[in-house]
């Protein structure tokens, strides 16, 4: 570290700069690998020596600038400098308010360096433009080497959200972070939150997405958190199949290794049957040699005998009898010869053959072996493949029962509007026919009470006529009389079309109480029918009951199944309540840092304050000091008065 901090010091002082003391503290105080400059005020002089420094320094795999008040020129050197590095693992930039061309610059470093695995970008305002914002995004989705990426307190808008949603779409590298990707405390909002559960079905091994305090709603929080329990699914099943591959790849290399020590067992044993068969056939050999010694020594003496034949008879015969009892031990000795080799090739063949029942047998177990591991491996993809036609299942069970009862509710509310409708209709059409009714009786009653009066008045006035009559003369009698006659014709008349009248409104009041019963009728027909279709929506609730208790029954199954997973949830619940007070305190801590960085900006601008007057009054005597020497110098009274 000695090294590299005299390596500052020489760049800064070549580009006209003196190096910060702060700096070389810091620099002094590290340990090896890693350079912490966090809290420090680095200039633009520092920044650039920093950049050149990280372009060819080969020991630092960690870097630390938090908090370092960067400005944007700054800013830029310094990631210029890490374009070219290889070493650098671990980039820290929280805090420095970077803005338009320091996304530029971090999309021209994600671009460019394939070593840094972890970049930490926590209090920054990269979102604040959104076409740089977007080119960093373009370079993060076209990185292969990030692994771990925090992005907190960056005002991120819904536009910047849509730019990342491509980019983990995008990036294979992305989609097995080593720790999730953190948005919290941004501005992605509603159509953020939209483009990025959009995303989230191609990205299949995104495990988490911190996304709080960003006003997204709790629908889309809640699709976020099931695709993600989806891609946990889908990663423990995924790593339960691996663990089932590697156990059946263990029990195969361990089949293969007991066949390999059983070959090499059957080997060793047919190595030792050889050997013994060499040492009986070399014994057996010896032992020819042994009995061919014997018949070369028999046969001296059968030589001896011929010799001394001619000396005895006696000694001839016996040795005749000595030769036959030897021909006779010679071949019983060959047939035991020939029956040891025989005995010897029948063990050898049966050996061969006990070898050859193991090797088949040893083949055997290593076909079941390979049939059980294909069976498993059935096993594996059937049980993938139920998971998913159960999630599917449960997905259009839930949609179907959803439809189902927003249909129920529509035929109901329809059934019950046409109910009120016909009852209305029934009662408004009896209402009229009973009103109608009312006034043609009415005005027939009073028509014939009109009628009456007039006859009435009519008889008075032919009574007062016959009382006028009978005081007239006779002669006017009979003129009366005929005038009479008229007039009981017209009144007959009259009565009989009054009759006719009130004929003719009985049979409209009879007709009127037809169509009041054909109207009582329809009333009770449609009440038929109203209570038919009751019966219909009763047989239809209870069908559907009956589906929705089944659907139940499978939901239930399928619920405990869940159960596991909630526990989940509620564990991870807990983490993130751990999480929270962690940031909780984290925010405190940044609070009372901040506060403390500002005491210090206050007493460095209280400082650079008291600076600025001493220049100034150093400004003031130096220009008094001038002017008096003007004053006082010969060449003033030289020269003319303004």
């Amino acid at each position: 570290m000695e090294e590299f901090r005299r390596t500052y010091s020489r760049l800064c002082k070549e580009s006209g700069a003196e190096p910060q003391e702060t700096v070389l503290q810091q620099m002094h105080q590290l340990p090896q690998g890693r350079l912490d400059l966090a809290t420090q005020s680095l200039t633009v002089d520092t920044c650039r020596a920093l950049g050149k420094l990280l372009q060819k320094e080969a020991l630092l795999t960690e870097l630390v600038l938090s908090d370092c008040m960067l400005s944007e020129e700054g800013a830029v050197l310094l990631l210029q400098g890490l374009c070219v590095n290889t070493i650098v693992r671990f980039l820290d930039l929280k805090g420095n308010n970077l803005r338009a061309s320091g996304a530029e610059a971090l999309a021209k470093l994600l671009r460019q360096n394939k070593s840094i695995q972890s970049l930490t970008l926590e209090w920054n305002s990269l979102g604040t433009w959104e076409e740089a914002f977007a080119a960093f995004c373009g370079a993060l989705a076209a990185n292969g080497a990030l692994r771990q990426l925090d992005l907190r307190n960056n005002q991120i808008s819904h536009k910047g959200a849509e730019e990342l949603a491509l980019a983990l779409k995008s990036n294979t590298s992305l989609q097995q972070l080593d720790f999730p990707p953190d948005l919290r405390w941004n501005h992605i909002g509603l159509l953020g939150g939209r483009a990025l559960v959009n995303c989230l079905p191609s990205n299949r091994t995104l495990w988490k997405l911190e996304l709080a305090g960003n006003s997204i709603p709790g629908d889309i929080l809640r699709a976020v958190e099931q695709a993600m329990d989806h891609n946990q699914d889908r990663q423990t099943a995924f790593r339960e199949s691996q663990a089932r591959a590697h156990v059946l790849s263990k029990e195969v290399r361990h089949l293969r290794e007991e066949k390999s020590k059983q070959f090499l067992d059957l080997m060793e044993t047919i190595d030792r049957q050889r050997e013994e068969m060499v040492r009986s056939s070399k014994a057996s050999a010896a032992r020819v040699g042994q009995l061919q010694e014997a018949l070369n020594e028999r046969h001296s003496i059968i030589n001896a005998l011929k010799a001394k034949l001619q000396m005895a008879e006696a000694a001839l015969a016996l040795s005749e009898q000595k030769a036959q009892d030897l021909g006779e031990l010679l071949a019983t000795t060959e047939q035991e010869q020939r029956s040891l080799a025989q005995r010897q090739a029948k063990e050898h063949r049966l050996e061969q053959q006990e070898a050859a029942e193991r090797e088949s047998k040893l083949r055997r177990d290593l076909s079941a072996a390979n049939e059980k591991n294909l069976l498993l491996q059935n096993q594996v993809d059937e049980l993938e493949r139920k998971v998913k036609s159960q999630q599917d299942q449960l997905f259009l069970t839930r949609q179907e029962l959803t439809n189902t009862a927003a249909e129920l509710k529509m035929r109901a509310v329809q059934a019950e509007e046409r109910l009120e409708l016909e009852k209305k209709r029934s009662r408004q059409s009896l209402e009229d026919a009973e009103h109608l009714r009312f006034k043609e009786v009415e005005h027939m009653t009073r028509h014939l009470e009109e009628s009456e009066r007039a006859m009435q008045e009519r008889v008075q006035r032919l009574e007062a006529v016959r009382l006028s009559l009978e005081e007239q003369r006779l002669a006017h009698l009979e003129e009366k009389l005929r005038l009479l006659a008229q007039a009981r014709d017209e009144a007959q008349s009259a009565c009989l079309q009054q009759k006719q009248v009130v004929a003719d409104a009985q049979a409209r009041a009879s007709q009127l109480g037809r169509q009041v019963e054909g109207l009582t009728r329809r009333l009770e027909e449609l009440q038929q029918e109203l209570s038919n279709k009751d019966q219909e929506k009763a047989a239809e609730v209870t069908r559907v009951r009956l589906e929705l208790q089944e659907q139940n029954g499978r939901l239930q199954a399928e619920l405990t199944a869940q159960e596991a997973l909630k526990e989940k949830a509620a564990a991870l619940e807990r983490q993130l309540k751990v999480i929270a007070s962690d940031h909780r305190e984290a925010l405190l801590d940044r609070e009372s840092e901040n506060a403390s960085l500002r005491e210090k900006l206050r007493l460095k601008q209280a400082e650079i304050a008291r600076i600025r007057d001493e220049e100034a009054q150093r400004a003031s005597f130096l220009q008094n000091a001038v002017l008096a020497y003007v004053q006082g110098s010969p060449l003033r009274t030289l020269s003319p008065q303004k």
